[in-house]
């Protein structure tokens, strides 16, 4: 079976997933990368992947590789479609290819309740042509079915997906004994909607009720100085340090030392693979549930912790509940490297996706599985914490 994945370029939280593909005796796979690694990404030290795998073809290098691709489109069994030209689902779905539109949420500005109108029609034009045909939907977001059931699109054919960073293998018990105690970590670029400032909001209350702690900022951007003025009006210079940007390496480091990862992103985070990377490191997390990664990741008091995003108390509540419960933080740390290593993991969502591709050839359904990569994808709300709150945890009562 030759399965294609087309997207914009190889990034870090793909190649686990391209790997495990393209070990698999069975496929014959290839990764289509349709533009250049962008310069952001470069400067947080991500590596430039496209050259660096046999099974990845530049589209943006040459004409001669663009035909290839296109060419890879029309002889292709199935096609897994992210960011990358509407030309090549074109060409896969005129020569009878599945088709897999992996897709973030469309509506990460909370202050559209639907689709604008131009957008609706955009999808429910393109979705028309093809609802007959067997074109699906992963979600890369847990809010990506409900985005697109706005747009009439996809219904039943939407399954849960995600990225999928490197998963690393630890002896568990020495991983949690060599964290450092009370340490608080938060990674990402130093921007609005990820919220850095509401960890540094959060240190200066600890240090105002007596809770000790030290937290660790990695990242730059446009928030870098006012969270430095924020850091020395608060005199929080002894507990509180900015790191810079640092390389997945370097992260991956201070993630395994942190006990507690914040994550206070809003809805404008498609996924967040910090997410991942945090909880396989053990790290026992305190997330706003608005980010894509969120309710598929997290049961909220069994592998982290959820707050409702914009409830600056309730995630202050939750970091000061961890800090003073280290064994809890522990608990709630190791559960969540389980999650990853037995769960979310791209050797997972490979052989599971292999099933799924069977089982939709076969029926046009795939119910194989009740949760994790590849189980079907529920129409979630953007409130669904704020209906889930009866099954709060330690920290609500």
């Amino acid at each position: 079976m030759k399965i294609t994945f087309f997207s914009n370029f190889l990034s870090p939280h793909q190649v686990p997933f391209s790997q495990a593909m393209a070990e698999n005796k069975e496929i014959d796979y290839h990764f289509v990368a349709t533009s250049q690694l962008p310069e952001e990404y470069r400067l947080l030290g991500y590596p430039d992947e496209d050259g660096a795998h046999g099974f990845c073809l530049t589209a943006y290098d040459s004409a001669e590789n663009r035909e290839k691709a296109l060419e890879l489109a029309r002889t292709s069994d199935v096609i897994l479609i992210g960011s990358a030209p509407k030309e090549y689902s074109r060409e896969g779905i005129a020569a009878g290819a599945m088709v897999l539109r992996y897709s973030e949420r469309l509506l990460k500005d909370r202050q559209y309740a639907v689709l604008p109108p131009k957008k609706f029609a955009g999808i429910w034009l393109r979705y028309l042509h093809t609802a007959a045909k067997p074109v699906y939907l992963l979600c890369a977001s847990a809010y990506t079915a409900a985005d697109y059931a706005k747009a009439g699109a996809f219904g039943h054919k939407a399954y849960k997906w995600g990225y999928f960073p490197q998963t690393r293998h630890y002896e568990l018990q020495t991983l949690m004994d060599s964290k450092q105690a009370a340490s608080l970590l938060w990674c990402g670029r130093l921007i609005r909607w990820k919220h850095p400032e509401l960890a540094v909001k959060t240190a200066a209350r600890l240090r105002r009720e007596g809770v000790p702690f030290t937290l660790k900022i990695i990242g730059n951007g446009e928030l870098e100085q006012p969270l430095r003025r924020m850091i020395d009006e608060e005199k929080l210079s002894d507990c509180v340090f900015l790191l810079g940007a640092m390389s997945p390496e370097q992260v991956r480091e201070q993630m395994e030392q942190a006990q507690i990862f914040l994550f206070p992103s809003d809805f404008h985070e498609g996924w967040g693979a910090v997410l991942n990377e945090s909880m396989n490191s053990g790290c026992a997390v305190v997330a706003s549930h608005a980010p894509g990664s969120v309710p598929y990741l997290l049961k909220n008091g069994e592998n982290g912790l959820i707050y409702e995003n914009g409830d600056e108390d309730a995630f202050y509540r939750k970091v000061r509940y961890l800090l003073e419960h280290p064994q809890r933080c522990r608990s709630l740390g190791a559960n969540a490297y389980r999650t990853v290593t037995e769960l979310w993991n791209a050797e997972t969502a490979a052989q599971r996706l292999s099933c799924l591709i069977g089982e939709l050839k076969r029926s046009g359904r795939c119910e194989l599985y009740a949760d994790g990569p590849c189980s079907p994808a529920q129409k979630l709300k953007n409130n669904w914490f704020e209906e889930a709150k009866n099954a709060a945890d330690d920290t609500e009562k």
